[in-house]
């Protein structure tokens, strides 16, 4: 890699990229789907993004991991809240997103699905 470890532009997109679940590369092992960073005219790292499923994995652990509980045992309000969060994230854009979302929260897919229309209604 160009850019090391040390590298301050290394170290500076690093949290960003392990928020996002994403993976760095030297720029000379990028793929077409990764996106290569430059920084002053040299390319520094590559940037391995994660499929969108493993995104909603990692947003649903992010989500457990604040709240400091399973999101199965939150209160009814929480866990609407919890969808509201994952709408505006696009959770369920994403191929299974509702089942995924209903089986970490506990509830059936019908819930999810009433839970976003209670959204869109209010």
């Amino acid at each position: 890699m160009t850019g090391s470890a040390n590298d301050p532009f290394v170290s500076a997109v690093k949290p960003l990229v392990d928020a996002m679940g994403a993976e760095m590369l030297p720029p000379e092992q990028a793929g077409p789907d990764d996106v290569v960073l430059s920084w002053e005219g040299a390319d520094v790292v590559a940037v391995r993004l994660p499929q969108l499923a493993d995104s909603l994995d990692r947003i649903l652990a992010a989500l457990e991991r604040k709240r400091g509980k399973p999101l199965a045992e939150l209160d009814r309000k929480a866990k609407q809240e919890v969808v509201r969060i994952l709408e505006a994230r696009g959770a369920f854009s994403v191929r299974h997103g509702v089942e995924t979302v209903a089986g970490a929260l506990g509830v059936s897919r019908f819930t999810v699905y009433n839970y976003l229309n209670r959204e869109k209604g209010a």
